[in-house]
């Protein structure tokens, strides 16, 4: 019976999209080291998610700014991880969901408060959920380098906060959120129009 593991990153960011893993992991050959995402240093997350890729099932999905302001963040939170789990290539038997509460989906689940530190799964999914939003943050940060999205990817860090206060927003940021709305006047325009990149370009190892 396979079972799937579904955690998310990025709710708290002021800017970016979130994005939710869902994995199921093969009882036989996981990697070794798998924990809560937040716990594992950078170097160590990179090694799992690597590993991740070559012997775990695994689905992601993403919520865009534009949706995070129509739904809000909890909304967006639970689309996400509803996509993730139905971008699975394997339908799974029962899902576990980090956190208080499941999205109104009709599948068998469970939420698990804490679950990236009491369930391997859903720590296996919040590394590549984890990396998979670090990727998409640094690479926006080529087109706006002053806010330091490659290090803080878009958290109320001091350098973020000085940055808005200074160049304004982009629209990567999430208008909605309190620390942002203030800044609604002051706007950064986009600096080129690009198709977006393919989701393969950041979830595959280099």
């Amino acid at each position: 019976m396979p079972l799937a593991g579904v955690d998310e990153a990025g709710c708290a960011p002021l800017a970016g999209p979130v994005v939710a893993a869902a994995v199921i992991l093969d009882r036989e050959k996981f990697p070794r080291g798998i924990d809560d995402s937040k716990k594992l240093p950078l170097d160590a997350r990179e090694a799992i998610f690597g590993r991740l890729q070559k012997v775990a099932i695994i689905g992601v999905g993403i919520c865009s700014v534009q949706e995070i302001e129509q739904l809000n963040i909890y909304w967006a939170r639970m689309l996400a991880m509803s996509r993730a789990v139905a971008a699975l290539p394997q339908e799974p038997a029962w899902v576990l969901v980090d956190g208080n509460a499941c999205p109104r989906w009709e599948r068998p689940s469970k939420a698990i408060i804490a679950g990236d530190a009491k369930c391997r799964s859903i720590a296996a999914a919040s590394i590549i959920a984890k990396v998979t939003r670090d990727r998409i943050m640094a690479d926006h940060a080529r087109d706006y380098p002053a806010y330091g999205w490659e290090h803080n990817r878009g958290y109320p860090t001091p350098e973020h906060i000085r940055a808005i206060d200074t160049l304004g927003l982009t629209p990567l940021h999430r208008r909605t959120f309190s620390k942002v709305r203030e800044h609604t006047e002051q706007m950064v325009p986009l600096p080129l129009e690009m198709p977006p990149a393919s989701l393969s370009s950041y979830t595959t190892t280099a």
